[in-house]
């Protein structure tokens, strides 16, 4: 199993950004719970502050042998249509996670424009979000 892990702007600021909503782990620290977790998966792990890389990122999974995308949009899940649109091109079963429970967040925090592309959304559990967007996509592919 081969799992694209794409994070987006500021979450390369986790574990010292309002960590009262988001927590205290960094995301490296993220990334390695998940090799630790699942160690027969192959990771490939993304993070861009910029809306046209995660785009480009999207796009070039395309040429890849991914068997699922988990991606965490950040605020780009609030308004990205383009975001929405490269998601909705992939052929593989894609995760959104957020780490906040969205619902309980300020009004324009609590839709997201990309959940239409995806096969499911995982809100609220924290770094644990990603863990279950692994075991989701395991189940989506039978594996």
């Amino acid at each position: 199993m081969k799992i694209l892990v794409i994070n987006g702007p500021n979450l390369n600021l986790l574990g010292t950004r309002q960590t009262e909503v988001y927590g205290k782990k960094s995301l490296e620290e993220i990334n390695r719970a998940l090799r630790k977790s699942f160690p027969k998966v192959d990771f490939h792990f993304f993070q861009s502050n910029s809306e046209g890389g995660i785009i480009d990122e999207v796009q070039s999974s395309l040429e890849k042998d991914y068997t699922g995308i988990i991606i965490n949009p950040g605020a780009y899940g609030h308004y990205s249509y383009a975001i929405r649109d490269a998601l909705a091109s992939v052929k593989v079963p894609v995760i959104e996670v957020h780490l906040s429970n969205i619902y309980r967040r300020e009004e324009f925090r609590q839709r997201s424009v990309i959940s239409a592309a995806c096969t499911g959304v995982v809100v609220g559990f924290g770094e644990a979000g990603y863990l279950l967007a692994v075991h989701a996509l395991m189940g989506a592919v039978g594996k």
